[in-house]
């Protein structure tokens, strides 16, 4: 896999570069968003990890410019301890985070997590108890039975199953499913999840899928 590393650090790229090409992949790099957004273009990378305080062109714009053309995986470096900077990254389209200080081998772990969820390596199941993706098949099993979902429904239920416990805003949902200058309404969202809800619940994994009021929506343990 080819990985982009944006940051105008040229010490924290070269750390980085290091760590990544030791776990097997190939890297390019670039000191800021004008060159990322350059390298994105020519290079098509597989993965981007971009530093959110970049100078002149900062990691958001690049980002948004980015998701204008592109859905490269997308991973923020951060040092900015604010949760509504971390939201404001995933809502622009960005599949994960990670906040400075950090050390390479968590980002190495992140950048694997995210190529699985995106179909770009081994292992690409999730499971939560009996339900399981199979995310090369595009298929849904519960107990060994096979739940006969949507490719929306699917979706859904592979961005909730990637992280399980988290809680997922409706606009961070709607951005991962739609793209984030989408105007699906909640209504749209809402009847996606009820029916996914249903045919859960028929299959045997009923409560697999938690709301929290005002907060977002979650995949439990209760599979």
């Amino acid at each position: 896999m080819k990985i982009l590393i944006v940051d105008d650090d040229p010490r924290l790229r070269d750390l980085l570069r290091l760590a990544l090409e030791r776990a097997g992949h190939a890297v390019v790099t670039a000191g800021d968003g004008r060159a990322a957004l350059a390298t994105v273009t020519r290079e098509g990378p597989d993965l981007v990890i971009l530093d959110v305080g970049l100078p002149e062109m900062d990691g958001f714009e690049a980002c948004r410019r980015i998701r204008a053309t592109s859905d490269v995986p997308i991973l923020f470096l951060t040092a900015r301890d604010d949760e509504i900077d971390r939201v404001l990254g995933l809502e622009l389209g960005a599949d994960d985070y990670v906040t400075k200080p950090f050390s390479p081998r968590e980002v190495v772990a992140r950048v694997r997590a995210i190529l699985k969820r995106a179909g770009g390596g081994p292992g690409q199941r999730l499971a939560l108890g009996d339900l399981v993706l199979d995310l090369e098949a595009r298929q849904c099993r519960a107990g060994g039975v096979e739940v006969p979902l949507t490719a929306t429904e699917f979706q859904i239920l592979a961005q909730l199953m990637a992280a399980p416990g988290r809680l997922v805003t409706r606009p961070v949902l709607v951005a991962a499913l739609w793209g984030a200058r989408s105007a699906v309404s909640d209504r749209t969202l809402d009847s996606h999840l009820r029916n996914l809800r249903r045919k859960l619940a028929e299959a045997g994994c009923d409560g697999v899928l938690e709301t929290v009021h005002g907060q977002g929506i979650r995949a439990g343990v209760r599979a």
